[in-house]
């Protein structure tokens, strides 16, 4: 009796996560893929279309496979470039030095703001014509760049702010390189390697697991990108910034077409799972567990 009491008290109080989890998480995911098999558009009720809008969006969507290969474009850019920027940051700030605590800090700030529309407004002022970057090359002697008016470069600016967040990866990676064992390079050492054979050899396979994680998380993000876009660019110019997100906010607040909208967003959660399983497949290849464990 007093178990049951016991566990009743505790499924007493995860009660709101629940009711929170199934009423708005789990509620509006099944109502979309419902919506994505009508002609939804807010103003009359849904009527059911089969598979029509899936159809429409594969063949005959003039703006679909553009937005996926920006979309493609963009997360091939960001990942790489942001776990790469946060390892390196992670292996200075694991140093034993002086005030570190704070420089730690200062790196991470950037993933607590990022994310946010003031710091999209922010970036979109520094890279106007007569903004702060083209002022300050400027005085290099390099003349000004249409940083966002140009299809160029509007795609790279967007993604120089997204790699700027890395402060979660490189926290990550931070606590990753502090259980690698000080006497593996100790040991590598004697034997004559120097540190480009610590980090291939041992540094990196040592903290695979945290990078596979960070691939994972930073990837699923990257095909969701939509703030950037939207606050900074607004699609363009010439749409070489529409991504997905930025389609499917579009046919959906802009156009009220929900039902296609959610037959876009299941196709965007149907590439993610895809590309997931993908990675998941191949980490047995080049994830190392101290324990032996894989997934």
């Amino acid at each position: 009796m007093a178990k049951k009491l016991k566990r009743n008290k505790g499924l007493f109080f995860i009660l709101p996560w629940i009711i929170g989890l199934l009423w708005f998480q789990m509620y509006p995911i099944v109502k979309s893929l419902y919506y994505s098999f009508t002609n939804y558009t807010m103003l009359k009720e849904p009527k059911l279309v089969g598979i029509s809008n899936y159809v429409r969006l594969l063949t005959s969507d003039l703006e679909f496979w553009p937005s996926m290969k920006v979309t493609a474009t963009y997360a091939l850019i960001v990942v790489p470039c942001k776990l790469a920027f946060a390892l390196m940051i992670a292996m200075l700030l694991n140093k034993k030095l002086k005030g570190i605590g704070l420089f730690r800090t200062l790196y991470y700030l950037p993933s607590i703001l990022g994310g946010s529309i003031a710091i999209a407004v922010v970036w979109k002022i520094l890279f106007m014509r007569d903004g702060a970057i083209n002022n300050l090359l400027g005085n290099l002697g390099i003349g000004p760049r249409d940083w966002l008016g140009s299809p160029d470069t509007a795609l790279g600016t967007i993604c120089v702010l997204s790699v700027w967040q890395f402060g979660s990866s490189m926290v990550l990676f931070l606590a990753a390189l502090k259980q690698v064992p000080s006497s593996l390079y100790e040991a590598a050492i004697i034997d004559g390697a120097n540190k480009f054979h610590c980090f291939f050899k041992i540094t990196l396979p040592m903290i695979t697991s945290i990078l596979f994680f960070n691939l994972i998380m930073q990837m699923i993000n990257a095909l969701q990108e939509f703030t950037s876009a939207f606050v900074i660019t607004g699609g363009g110019p010439m749409k070489s910034t529409y991504v997905l997100g930025m389609k499917l906010y579009t046919d959906a607040f802009k156009y009220y077409k929900m039902g296609y909208a959610s037959a876009l967003s299941w196709i965007m959660f149907i590439i993610i799972i895809c590309l997931s399983m993908l990675v998941f497949k191949s980490s047995s290849a080049w994830v190392y567990y101290e324990d032996g464990g894989e997934f």
